[in-house]
């Protein structure tokens, strides 16, 4: 059964900082950089229409500025589609606020699910 667009659900749940070379990362930056990641994200139409839903979760590196250096999917979705719009998520947002302890990673979670 199909699913309209007004059914659907976009989720960024509560993220995890991987520790860098120095300095974990405060809980209040992970939630900003979760939000901000959160304000970009789409559903896919092709993985709506056909009804995927999933959490795919990624790795974010960020530099000491704040620039998204690249990102790895961690563990996927179950959905191509979904995996791939996780995978361009962060590069589309671009930059977060900078780490207030240097270069990190974040690991975030990504979900979609039709309502």
């Amino acid at each position: 059964m199909f699913k309209t667009a007004k059914t659907l659900a976009l989720g960024l749940f509560a993220a995890t900082c991987t520790i860098g070379p120095v300095h974990a990362q405060s809980a209040d930056w992970i939630k900003v950089v979760t939000r901000t990641i959160a304000a970009r994200q789409t559903y896919p139409k092709a993985a709506q229409a056909r009804g995927e839903e999933g959490t795919a979760k990624v790795k974010i590196y960020v530099s000491a500025s704040g620039a998204v250096e690249r990102a790895e999917l961690i563990s996927p979705s179950g959905s191509t589609s979904l995996d791939r719009e996780a995978l361009a998520l962060p590069s589309r947002t671009g930059s977060v606020p900078p780490p207030p302890g240097g270069a990190t990673t974040v690991t975030v979670p990504i979900t979609w699910k039709l309502l």
